[in-house]
């Protein structure tokens, strides 16, 4: 395809993410009308369009610049791709694995598509209370490693997940917010669990299911860096881990019709991740109505949280936070320096 048509594509893509975002604000329908609406994404495919595949390729949407991802290292040149690393954890299991999913992390070997965050409009719980407009900027899919071409869905463990999204500036979702990003989704996926095994677990798992997404997204037409959902289970924030800290909470994958396959659970122990898990970054930095907030004290405040989360209130979120990445950080702490050594 020719690099104007995919800038293009990438453009329109973009604009209706914009759209998008518009839609949800409440003035916006009392604002535009339909005609004004198409002529104001006609502008913003052309002005993106004109830019060219590398303007498009670095641009943020609406107020998720690029600065929100800054924390993230630069990907090297000599980063191994997604096939490439798949080879190199092929015989891994368990902490070995994780060592090399978190190393190749650190070092900022995911996809740039990665870093060009979307926004997504919460919509507001409970009624008989004033309007607030709550929009967060998300990944536009999940962690990855590899570069834009060629790239693993990368399954982890949750204190891994979570390590690395504080590394670089993120959180993890709620229910709730996995829930309002596939509403808002551009792209749908349709659900492909593998036959349930001691298998689930194994790189050969992560692989065939990261083929089968692949060839989904190429039937559909799908250009990466699109707000992306059904692909993945996601591994979520919840009061319920409190309880459980031995625990990852998991929930999602959703059906065409908007129902999680998976609904909450905290069934399986700290330790535990197969292949149909995803980790989707989710900037600290919102915008309530139109200012910059910390996700922590919306979380926090009992007016907003059941806007971003069905437990209202997330108790001290920070701390589950480090209390759970740092069982990760243990963990690796055990494997053998012989291995560190021989990570490049």
């Amino acid at each position: 395809m020719r690099p104007a048509v995919i800038a293009f594509l990438r453009a329109t893509q973009q604009a209706g993410a914009i759209a998008n975002h518009l839609r949800h604000r409440a003035a916006f329908d009392a604002i535009l009308t339909p005609m004004r609406y198409w002529i104001a994404i006609g502008v913003a495919v052309w002005a993106l369009a004109a830019a060219g595949t590398s303007a498009v390729a670095v641009a943020g949407v609406g107020p998720c610049l690029d600065s929100l991802a800054q924390k993230i290292p630069a990907r090297s040149a000599t980063a191994p791709d997604g096939r490439a690393f798949t080879q190199q954890i092929r015989d891994l299991t368990g902490d070995e694995r994780e060592a090399r999913i978190q190393h190749e992390l650190l070092n900022g070997n995911i996809p740039n598509f990665l870093r060009r965050l979307v926004p997504v409009t919460m919509p507001q719980s409970g009624t008989n209370r004033p309007a607030v407009d709550i929009v967060l900027c998300v990944a536009p899919d999940y962690l990855a490693i590899g570069s834009d071409e060629d790239f693993l869905l990368i399954p982890m463990r949750l204190g891994t997940a979570l390590m690395m999204a504080e590394a670089y500036g993120f959180m993890l979702p709620t229910p709730r917010i996995a829930d309002a990003v596939y509403a808002q989704a551009r792209a749908h996926f349709v659900p492909q669990p593998l036959p349930a095994s001691d298998q689930m677990r194994s790189t050969d798992y992560y692989s065939r299911h990261n083929e089968l997404i692949s060839q989904q997204r190429t039937a559909l037409g799908i250009v990466p860096g699109t707000l992306s959902a059904g692909d993945k289970k996601d591994m979520v924030l919840t009061n319920r881990l409190w309880s459980h800290l031995d625990r990852v909470a998991i929930y999602g994958w959703h059906r065409s019709d908007g129902t999680p396959i998976q609904t909450l659970s905290t069934v399986h122990g700290w330790h535990y991740a197969d292949y149909s898990h995803g980790a989707r970054l989710i900037s600290t930095q919102v915008f309530v109505n139109g200012q910059s907030a910390s996700i922590f004290d919306v979380l926090q405040n009992p007016r907003l949280a059941g806007s971003l989360s069905d437990d209202g209130v997330m108790l001290h979120a920070v701390d589950l936070i480090d209390t759970l990445s740092a069982r990760a950080q243990a963990a690796i702490a055990t494997v053998s320096p012989g291995l560190l050594r021989a990570l490049p």
